[in-house]
């Protein structure tokens, strides 16, 4: 029996955490839960699965930290969105507590940090994001310094054929409809619609998997059956293969290494009518790629204004408040303002990340052909 806190529970990822230990009630146990704004459904939640009312938090000031190092936990779910949950991260680390993560920013805003901690404290990271999972699988067995690249595959989101100057009349609801991924939340599917998604897991990936980020490839798959591919120094490539469903990818980080039938849908493979194809992402079109590679490649604090400008950006396009083109734009002049901060610590990430913030406000207010006239389209 593995005992769970998740934190961000009521969000997609916990949701569906949740629905997997629903199927392994004798191998999962839920002792703590955190939510955000949807406290009906936390509380729906914590009557069902048995969470004692003095480890459930939620609302802004939620005490992450301390759920994350509940004195019985095994294992802690981080599906919270954004760089929150940095710090609960590392607070249980330090405690020896594995780690399912399905929060890319906290590896991108922080990744020299919650790694050295996992392996100074011996927890592991077990990656639940579907492409770090398929890279996590197709690696397991190989021998050191055997991997030649890492080959991320993104479905291209919904603006994949559309021509530059069509992208920017892009609506929220053009954004938010992704063609493969149901249910990913709002923020990962303008992220998907940017593909700025694959910058920040191209950072991530490079953390996790101990990789320089030059040997992690973005691979465009618009049929999302092939999650990621591992290629070997003696040109073998290994993928991994499955439906779009986060279920499976959650269960192999909760149970590792085991792999049990917990009753999810399999995927058949004489009912694939359509061919699997591959291509280079656009990077003029999509220029997130192009600023997570020189975030991750300078790293110290741009890293996480890359991570907070997106977010910030993100959030007044969600808003109604910015153009889709401006998200990346806003992205772009705020790493050029910052100024280079070397092998910062939390606190200092966290300072970072307040600027970045704010510099996307004040860019924003400054230039109004970043802002959107057509709120009423949205």
């Amino acid at each position: 029996m593995k005992k769970l806190v998740i934190l961000g529970s009521t969000g997609s990822i916990g949701t569906q955490t949740l629905d997997i230990v629903r199927r392994l009630p004798d191998r999962l146990q839920v002792v703590a839960l955190s939510g955000h704004r949807n406290v009906d459904l936390l509380k729906q939640q914590a009557q069902e699965f048995g969470v004692s009312p003095e480890w459930i938090e939620s609302g802004d000031n939620a005490d992450l930290e301390r759920l994350a190092t509940h004195p019985d936990a095994d294992v802690i779910v981080v599906s919270v969105a954004g760089a929150v949950g940095t710090r609960a991260t590392v607070a249980a680390l330090r405690q020896g507590k594995d780690i399912a993560l399905a929060t890319k920013e906290v590896l991108v805003a922080a990744g020299e940090i919650v790694t050295r901690t996992a392996r100074e404290n011996g927890a592991r990271l077990l990656p639940i994001d579907s492409e770090h999972s398929a890279i996590f699988q197709c690696l397991q067995g190989a021998p050191e310094n055997s991997v030649a690249k890492i080959l991320l595959t993104a479905s291209g989101g919904p603006f994949r054929e559309w021509s530059k100057a069509r992208m920017q009349s892009v609506t929220l609801a053009d954004a938010l409809n992704h063609p493969t991924w149901p249910s990913m939340g709002r923020k990962i599917t303008i992220d998907s619609a940017t593909l700025m998604n694959k910058g920040l897991e191209t950072i991530e990936a490079r953390w996790l998997f101990d990789i320089p980020i030059d040997q992690v490839e973005v691979l465009v798959h618009p049929q999302s059956v092939v999650h990621s591919l591992v290629e070997y120094h003696d040109g073998a490539v290994i993928a991994q293969l499955g439906l779009p469903d986060m279920r499976l990818p959650i269960q192999y980080a909760l149970l590792y290494p085991e792999r049990i039938d917990s009753g999810l849908p399999r995927m058949d493979m004489t009912q694939l009518t359509k061919p699997l194809t591959f291509e280079a992402p656009d990077m003029e079109r999509f220029p997130s790629l192009l600023l997570a590679r020189q975030a991750g490649d300078a790293g110290g604090g741009l890293p996480a204004v890359l991570n907070a400008a997106n977010e910030a950006a993100v959030a007044q396009f969600l808003d109604a408040k910015i153009t889709f083109p401006a998200i990346m734009t806003l992205v772009d002049r705020t790493m050029h303002a910052h100024h280079p901060l070397e092998a910062p610590d939390l606190d200092q990430i966290a300072a970072a990340d307040q600027w970045a913030r704010l510099t996307v406000a004040r860019l924003i207010d400054e230039d109004p052909s970043l802002q959107w006239n057509g709120a009423a389209e949205l």
